[in-house]
């Protein structure tokens, strides 16, 4: 019979084989004793995974974290749809000089929608505002008169212009689904300083969800204790109200007799980390019936403090006055020790743009409606944290999944994706402010100077929390997994 090739190489016989394999497994060893003596330079090799350790039975219970934090927690707010940093943050006089021209090497580009049309101003004008100056739009006018508080990072680049695959980037490290958010990674190795409320809280825009769903605060291959609870002012907490045909003592009676149940059953099965943690999720269920109730509470602030957000029954439209009402709830649960919170403004829903800031067709139209609902409550929530003293420990985050191009869609008024460079800023704790840290080109369509990934937003974060990006692990099919993969530096710029 003839083969149909010959077999030549010393590795396809047993003798060379095993050969081989005597000095490969000779370099495996010798990698370990270099790691081992500290000879590697980076902090994963030097030092390995630092994992933190979890009691199942208080799987919130607060932990430290591998250096000083500088952040005790962290509000996100994540403007969902790719909000333009053209029309709002990144200043570029020369594309408003050149509008209507044509992009310097447009032939050789494909968006999402297909070839570039021309260059476009932004749709509002520019003001120069704070103590320094900073040029931002009308767009966000009252966002803009607190540019004195924020740390911009103007030069973040994204792996992908699709929506779905760019919010799990953002908000995990990875743009496929089934990877834990940064919150859940944030839960998991710091729990929480309020055991009686979720260590993680995701509130979804009152319109809907973002277009990648849960995956924003999903847990992935984390224990599902460290997934983040939905929760909002139009969106209560599921299965937590006790149902009306059963009596408060009739409820505390059969929680009683559940946790002597439980108690003996454990007893009898030490050790069982999994039968722990569902005692403890429960137990945890039975304490918000008493804690989320009084944070959902708003009644109990101040008229002033609900005009100042819009959170009153007087603000229209309704839509603007529930969003005002999730950034005071953002508020009450930072207050309460809530380690992550992650606000979000637009929904996946009713079409391309209309509940966020997706603008492909009709920007200026869109972006009056969404600047509206956005502004007012979003600055409210950060002048409120500054003058509670929230802002000395929390890390503000503002993020949005790309940004939008300096040119119009071709036979549109709106434009089309851009991952190349966009703008997200943060304020708060640990970070210097006012600050602006890197730039696009002169039309705001490429990032040029000190370039940042995602994976360096995201190991900031964890940096400012006291975490190490490179050592907060969790073993995950054979693979030290990490939220920002095998990538990522500090941007040690910003910081302040």
């Amino acid at each position: 019979m003839t083969t149909p090739f010959k077999i030549e190489h010393e590795l396809f016989n047993r003798r060379g084989f095993l050969a081989h394999m005597k000095t490969g497994l000779a370099g495996i060893a010798l990698t370990s004793l270099l790691q081992d003596a500290g000879m590697f330079p980076t902090a994963v090799a030097a030092h390995g995974p630092l994992r933190p350790h979890i009691d199942p039975r208080r799987p919130h219970a607060p932990r430290r974290g591998h250096h000083e934090p500088r952040a005790r927690r962290v509000l996100m707010i994540f403007c969902s749809g790719a909000l333009s940093q053209i029309d709002t943050f990144d200043y570029k006089p020369e594309l408003v000089k050149r509008d209507g021209q044509a992009l310097p090497g447009a032939d050789k580009i494909t968006n999402f929608f297909g070839p570039p049309g021309l260059l476009a101003k932004p749709y509002y004008k520019f003001r120069p505002r704070g103590t320094v100056g900073k040029m931002a739009s009308d767009l966000l006018p009252q966002l803009g008169d607190l540019v004195d508080e924020f740390c911009f990072i103007h030069s973040l680049v994204a792996k992908t212009n699709n929506h779905a695959p760019a919010e799990n980037f953002m908000s995990t490290g990875f743009t496929r689904a089934g990877f834990p958010s940064m919150g859940a990674w944030v839960s998991y190795a710091l729990g929480s300083e309020n055991e009686d409320l979720p260590a993680f809280v995701a509130i979804p825009d009152p319109r809907g969800l973002p277009q990648s769903t849960g995956n924003n605060w999903g847990a992935g291959f984390l224990p599902a204790v460290f997934q983040g609870t939905p929760w909002g002012s139009t969106r209560p907490i599921r299965n937590l109200v006790r149902p009306g045909t059963v009596s408060a003592d009739t409820d505390l009676a059969s929680r009683e007799l559940l946790e002597l149940l439980n108690r003996r059953h454990s007893e009898r099965h030490p050790g069982d980390s999994n039968l722990e943690a569902r005692i403890a999720s429960y137990q945890l269920a039975a304490q918000m019936q008493l804690s989320v109730p009084q944070i959902a509470d708003l009644s109990t602030e101040p008229e002033h403090i609900l005009k100042m957000y819009g959170a009153d029954e007087g603000t229209k439209p309704e839509i603007k006055r529930d969003f005002a009402r999730n950034c005071l709830l953002a508020r009450r649960l930072i207050e309460q020790g809530v380690r992550f919170v992650q606000l979000f403004n637009g929904a996946n829903t009713a079409g391309e743009g209309v509940n966020d800031w997706d603008g492909h067709t009709k920007l200026k139209e869109q972006y009056d409606r969404h600047g509206w609902v956005f502004d007012q409550p979003a600055a409210a929530l950060i002048r409120d944290m500054k003058q509670r003293g929230l802002l000395e420990d929390t890390l503000v985050v503002f993020c949005t999944e790309f940004g939008r191009m300096p040119t119009l869609q071709q036979t549109a008024s709106g434009r089309d994706h851009n991952p190349r460079g966009f703008t997200c800023w943060f304020a708060g704790a640990g970070v210097k402010a006012p600050f602006s840290f890197g730039t696009t080109d002169e039309f705001g369509f490429r990032a040029t100077e000190n370039v940042a990934e995602v994976y360096d937003f995201n190991a900031t974060i964890l940096h400012l929390l006291g975490l190490d990006h490179e050592r907060l692990t969790y073993l995950h099919n054979g693979f030290e997994r990490r939220i920002t993969d095998v990538h990522g530096h500090v941007i040690h710029d910003v910081l302040a």
